[in-house]
């Protein structure tokens, strides 16, 4: 089975973390988001994988060939962003010998029994049930449970089962024909070649999808989502954050990780914490946030924040003379 993990998008939604790191590189509970990806993938025996990179993509690229020098590696570039079912069919030529895929997108973690998926007897699409399903592909299913439609964010939805970016598909030679109808067709649903169309194109044919629901879905695109995702993976049953480096004079609440490195010194971290490595932390208070890499911060008080990578923040110190039954708000 090979996996395709779509990494081209510019995560607009995140400015500005994405003007200088890629979404999926944005750590959560102490490891980058495709790590989780790309780490339950290989327990359940992937060892073969194509990224779809665009945006950023070089630091894609030398972020898995440093952490994953192991597995099979290739890489598509799309460089320009014309949808999902663009970016799959520029892979084609690497699955189109393969009798199983599974593609998940990069940039989201699922909580989900992924062997489950990739063995299921036919092809699986993963969905939850959602309130406003007009922001997402959404799938019809009949009474035996097989979906009759798909359709890319529908104005009228006649199903609340969104998909949420895992495929397992056994048909790869009928879903390259698909692919291959809608962009030589040149047949788009909001300007772009969706895969849900795709999909469709399937089903018209006679191809069998089944749903699997997933527990838990968080798709990183949006600053609480991440910051959702960081505490509820710190808090995951046996799941252990790594403390790589010893604080002096600090109270650690847990869960937190932290990274290769630092410094921190007379603070109070956590709980539901993320540092990376070579942050320097002094006399500063931090709830519930993500700290990034070579970060300096100096007396600060931080909650539901995220800090990227190389940033430096510096509190006020304060020399009050204050009489009775006054209220100051610094906010």
């Amino acid at each position: 089975m090979k996996a395709i993990i779509p990494v081209a998008g510019a995560g607009t939604r995140l400015r500005p973390l994405t003007y200088t790191q890629p979404k999926p590189l944005i750590p959560v509970a102490g490891k980058a988001i495709i790590s989780f990806i790309i780490d339950d993938l290989i327990k359940e025996g992937v060892q073969d994988f194509v990224f779809v990179i665009g945006y950023l993509g070089e630091k894609v690229m030398a972020y898995l060939e440093k952490h994953y020098p192991d597995i099979n590696m290739s890489f598509v570039y799309q460089n320009e962003r014309k949808g999902l079912g663009h970016a799959i069919w520029l892979s084609k030529e690497f699955i189109k010998d393969e009798d199983q895929i599974v593609i998940y997108l990069g940039d989201t973690i699922l909580d989900i029994n992924l062997k489950e998926v990739l063995h299921a007897e036919h092809s699986t699409l993963v969905v939850k049930k959602v309130q406003d399903p007009r922001e997402f592909g959404v799938v019809e299913v009949n009474e035996e449970g097989f979906a009759v439609k798909v359709v890319e964010k529908p104005t009228i939805p006649k199903s609340n089962l969104a998909i949420v970016g895992l495929y397992q598909i056994k048909e790869v030679k009928e879903l390259i024909k698909a692919l291959d109808h809608i962009v030589e067709q040149n047949l788009r649903t909001y300007n772009e070649f969706q895969l849900t169309d795709a999909l469709m194109h399937m089903i018209d044919k006679g191809v069998l999808f089944q749903t699997s629901t997933v527990n838990n879905w968080f798709d990183c695109g949006k600053r609480d989502v991440l910051l959702d995702t960081n505490i509820m993976l710190l808090q995951r049953e046996n799941y252990i954050p790594v403390v790589a480096s010893k604080p002096i004079d600090t109270i650690l609440i847990p869960p937190v990780s932290i990274g290769e490195n630092c410094k921190i010194t007379n603070s109070i971290i956590g709980p539901y914490v993320t540092i990376g490595d070579d942050a320097i932390i002094d006399e500063s208070i931090i709830k519930d946030s993500i700290i990034g890499s070579q970060v300096n911060l100096e007396e600060v008080v931080l909650f539901r924040s995220i800090i990227g990578n190389d940033t430096g923040v510096k509190g006020l110190r304060q020399s009050l003379n204050i009489g009775d039954n006054t209220e100051i708000d610094f906010g």
